[in-house]
């Protein structure tokens, strides 16, 4: 801004030659400065006057809109502020292969006290103990007369219970808003999916964390905002997996069984369509786990994953596919069963004489341990390990349950030619029922590895080889003459061309070593159809007893064989398996007349 001098030079020169006095120029001047000064500042007033009054106009705008939405929308109770972090509850579903929720998030409140704004302690007392009768009385009315300022009653009540609650009127005791975890299926499929719990937790809201299962190893998966809340899609079957349960659990009460555990598996993609531990719980009130005894005794243990058992004969059908995919032996070769086998102290023998010799496939068929101890001397201890190892069942199994890494295998520290003979025939190796599934249907899928999943899979494994395609195509050939002339002969289902080995072992003692003379875990290991295996299905009972007879009767083809041919009829409609009946051989066509 340029300012105009109170005394210009060239002015006050004219005015002296002129007469004039110099003063009365400055006093001009002066006047002429203030009134702009005022002008000026008058400018400044108005546009000042002027954002004010658009300021207020825009406030008293925005306040009348509000109560135009207030007076539109229902009447709710204000809440109070909470401080620190959000609590995140949102949890994805979990849904089954065709997309039906396995668990879902249900929205519930949490009852809490706060003491001091109690007015009759002992009446909230009395009808809370009488709401929830887990509750007592005088331990609710010790912690209301403490000194605590907060107190937890319930993490989550239903809509009932909040009614009751809330008729009792006094303003000390209050609700906070919250999710839960809800499993609409109850105990169906409890061990896969695991359960949760809830982990920070504040008045208003509560963090749902997974405990176990798959929730909690997809934890990460199911709580994470950036998905949009897509569910994580397994690959169990919904009907399938009740009816599996519905089945074991009728014929593990028929055959006495202590517990039982199946898994049904797709010999291509490696789903797991079915998977089930008795007994089992249900995860929306997850029992706590055990403080004494084995681990096994918990309904929460896991048979079918955590379980490491002597499987038994099942091992003879790996065992024979190894030497016929390295050329020592075909399914016609004649193998010496003449026993018993002895090796230092150690005597093999079969369950009962079968003659001095059996072909290869009668080996399996029969179930002869002479037949296979001698077919693994040829194979020898290294090459059995590295077989076995290229099957997976010398490693903890990949499938996606949080328990699953920790479980491993139990093979012999020295792997001697003894241990070769036995474990041939299932003895001196312990491996979960998921891993014999997985390492069945490597073996007959064409000889590719699959590794097990719990994942929906569109396409197929595509894994490294373990056995040639002959190879397979004879094991197939073998295990359908179990079932049809073999120890498995209970597990024919018509139409569906079951095939399968039998495995009988003695169970081993808790402490002590040694193993029960009474006492067994029973399997059957089958796959079907036969010709073209889609599903391998493992049943495994622990301590069964069939008492249909004079005697007791613990063997596989008697207590396992018969469960998994019921739940094969009952399942394969299920997957979309069509019977097929077999034409009958003309030599057996027999004409009639009317």
């Amino acid at each position: 801004m340029i300012r105009t001098p109170l005394r210009p030079l060239a002015r006050i020169l004219s005015a002296r030659q002129r007469g004039e006095n110099p003063d009365a120029i400055e006093r001009e001047n002066i006047r002429l400065r203030h009134e702009q000064m005022r002008d000026a500042a008058r400018q400044r007033a108005e546009g000042r006057l002027l954002v004010l009054g658009a300021l207020f106009v825009v406030g008293f705008v925005t306040v009348g809109l509000r109560m135009a939405v207030l007076a539109a929308s229902e009447p709710t109770e204000p809440r109070a502020a909470a401080t620190g972090a959000a609590i995140l509850a949102q949890r994805a579903d979990i849904v089954d292969r065709n997309g039906r929720i396995l668990a879902t998030n249900l929205v519930t409140n949490s009852l809490y006290a706060q003491p001091p704004n109690m007015i009759d302690k002992e009446r909230a007392a009395r009808e809370l103990a009488r709401i929830f009768p887990d509750l007592d009385e005088k331990e609710l009315l010790e912690k209301f007369n403490s000194k605590r300022k907060f107190l937890w009653i319930r993490r989550k009540i239903s809509p009932e219970q909040q009614q009751q609650v809330h008729d009792i009127g006094d303003p000390g005791l209050l609700f906070g808003p919250r999710e839960m975890r809800l499993y609409p299926n109850g105990r169906l499929a409890a061990h896969v999916l695991g359960g949760a719990s809830f982990g920070r937790e504040g008045v208003n809201a509560a963090e749902i964390v997974g405990v176990a299962g798959v929730e909690k190893e997809f934890d990460d998966f199911l709580r994470d905002p950036a998905r949009g809340g897509e569910p994580l899609r397994l690959s169990l079957d919904l009907s399938v997996q009740a009816a599996a349960e519905r089945v074991l659990a009728g014929g593990m009460k028929l055959m006495n069984a202590k517990a039982a555990a199946s898994v049904l598996m797709d010999v291509e993609t490696g789903e797991v369509i079915s998977m089930v531990s008795l007994p089992d719980f249900d995860p929306n009130n997850r029992p706590p786990p055990p403080r004494s005894g084995l681990p096994s005794d918990s309904p929460l243990f896991n048979r079918a994953v955590q379980g490491v058992y002597e499987l038994g004969s099942t091992f003879k059908t790996l065992t024979i596919a190894q030497a016929i995919d390295e050329g020592l032996v075909t399914p016609d070769t004649m193998v010496d069963t003449t026993g018993p086998l002895r090796w230092g102290k150690f005597r093999i023998k079969d369950f009962k004489d079968y003659g001095p010799q059996l072909s290869v496939t009668d080996v399996v068929v029969k179930s002869s341990n002479l037949g296979t101890a001698r077919i693994a001397q040829q194979i020898g201890a290294e090459r059995q390990r590295a077989f076995l190892t290229r099957l997976g069942l010398l490693q903890p199994t990949t499938v996606e349950l949080a328990e699953a890494d920790s479980v491993k295998p139990l093979v012999p520290d020295n792997w001697s030619e003894l241990s070769t003979m036995t474990i041939a025939y299932g003895h001196g190796i312990a491996v979960s029922p998921l891993h014999l599934a997985a390492a069945y249907a490597s073996v007959v899928n064409g000889g590719t590895l699959v590794r097990p999943t719990l994942l929906k899979r569109d396409r197929a494994q595509k894994g490294p080889r373990v056995v040639s395609r002959e190879t397979s195509l004879a094991m197939r050939s073998i295990l359908r003459q179990v079932v049809v002339r073999g120890t498995a002969r209970f597990g024919e289902v018509e139409g569906y061309r079951v095939g399968g080995k039998t495995g009988t072992a003695d169970k081993p003692k808790e402490r002590g070593g040694g193993y029960y003379e009474d006492k067994v875990i029973s399997t059957f290991a089958s796959v079907f159809p036969a010709d073209n295996p889609r599903y391998v299905l493992i049943v495994t009972l622990d301590e069964p007893e069939e008492t249909s007879g004079i005697k007791p009767r613990r063997t596989a083809g008697w207590t396992a064989v018969p469960v998994a041919a019921e739940m094969i009829r009952r399942v394969a409609p299920l997957l979309g398996l069509r019977p097929e009946i077999e034409m009958a051989e003309v030599d057996r066509v027999t004409l009639t007349s009317n």
